[in-house]
């Protein structure tokens, strides 16, 4: 029933830009937070920036400054403004509800590949 569909990465040069989408289906906004992580080769999974049903947002200090959250919640979708973009960005990115993505188990989308060259 739940569906997170990334969309929006690619490849970019450094200090480039690119805007995420996630397209959400199903009753999923049960909590009162969304996000959107990311995961490099050999990493764990981060968050990297959240957004509370109210606006409030929260950001990792490695994209503060060059990450904007967003969100639309009467279209189910969330978004990521991601600019000046960094090698060390380069991850794949997932959107999620904070309370799915804390559960063990819990689902995830397919994600989308952001490439940064140098």
């Amino acid at each position: 029933q739940v569906r997170l569909v990334e969309s929006g990465g690619g490849l970019v040069q450094a200090g480039g830009s690119l805007r995420l989408s996630c397209a959400a289906s199903g009753n999923i906004f049960r909590g009162d937070y969304m996000g959107w992580y990311r995961q490099a080769p050999g990493k764990q999974r981060e968050l990297v920036a959240s957004i509370s049903n109210d606006g409030s947002t929260n950001y990792d200090d490695s994209v503060k400054g060059r990450f904007t959250i967003s969100r639309d919640s009467a279209k189910n979708m969330l978004y990521l403004q991601m600019n000046s973009l960094k090698p060390e960005d380069t991850a794949v990115y997932y959107c999620n509800v904070l309370a799915i993505a804390m559960m063990q188990g819990g689902y995830w989308g397919p994600g989308t590949q952001v490439t940064v060259s140098s």
